[in-house]
């Protein structure tokens, strides 16, 4: 590849790390303004490039590198798969077992306390999909699961009555917010195929290949923009 080429690459990946964090500027050349082509400097450049971690600055000290905050929010629909914030069942159960021994509170929706909708309600607000707050509202979210042998964590449970709502977390096992004088738990299922008045998939049980894939590119482009950035920072010097 040329140098011409090589340039205009990373004019190009710049540009896309530029929107991604907002409008923020934290180029890699600022971290590696010494130049050095060593590990360290190209640490420096491929943190600060991602926006994590911290930068080497022209006195030789470190500072913190903020990265900027990416609001993703969706709406849950009937029939579909919240898709867009990217949460799968399993983020969804990770996030639930924050929320262990939280005591239940009917009506609430904070570590103070919780109730059985509002703990489901919360966890998928922390990963970016918003949800009804009420068991009757939530039944509609998402796409309907036929049994419970096709139940994936991360799937809710809302048996008949739609009077409580349970987070399948595989296994057998559910998490939920169970009653007054209870904390939030998990425990064996106790529900069968007949109590059950739905079974709802809110986000993918998994991430697609397609989304994998686009990580793992994304991957490279951050290292070659760093790796990029030194060639510019020691030409410079």
């Amino acid at each position: 590849m040329s140098v011409d080429a090589v340039l205009s690459r990373i004019s190009e990946i710049r540009t896309q790390i530029d929107a991604l964090r907002s409008g923020t500027t934290a180029t890699a050349a600022t971290s590696a303004a010494s130049g050095a082509a060593s590990s360290t400097a190209f640490a420096d450049a491929l943190a600060t490039a991602t926006g994590s971690g911290t930068g080497t600055t022209g006195t030789g000290t470190t500072s913190a590198v903020t990265p900027a905050a990416v609001a993703t929010s969706v709406d849950a629909g009937a029939g579909t798969l919240a898709t867009g914030s990217g949460a799968t069942g399993a983020d969804v159960v990770a996030d639930a077992k924050k929320y262990l021994g939280v005591p239940y509170v009917f009506g609430g929706t904070t570590t103070n306390g919780m109730d059985c909708s509002g703990l489901v309600q919360t966890v998928f607000k922390d990963l970016g999909v918003t949800m009804p707050r009420v068991v009757p509202d939530q039944a509609k979210m998402g796409v309907e699961v036929g049994s419970l042998k096709d139940a994936q964590p991360g799937d809710l449970i809302i048996p008949k009555g739609e009077g409580h709502v349970v987070i399948y977390v595989g296994d057998g096992k559910v998490l939920h917010a169970p009653r007054p004088g209870k904390d939030v738990r998990i425990v064996d299922n106790w529900y069968k195929d007949s109590d059950i008045a739905t079974i709802r998939r809110i986000v993918p049980a998994q991430a697609s290949a397609t989304t994998a894939t686009t990580a793992a590119s994304g991957a490279t482009d951050l290292q070659t923009a760093a790796l990029l950035s030194l060639m510019n920072a020691g030409s410079a010097a």
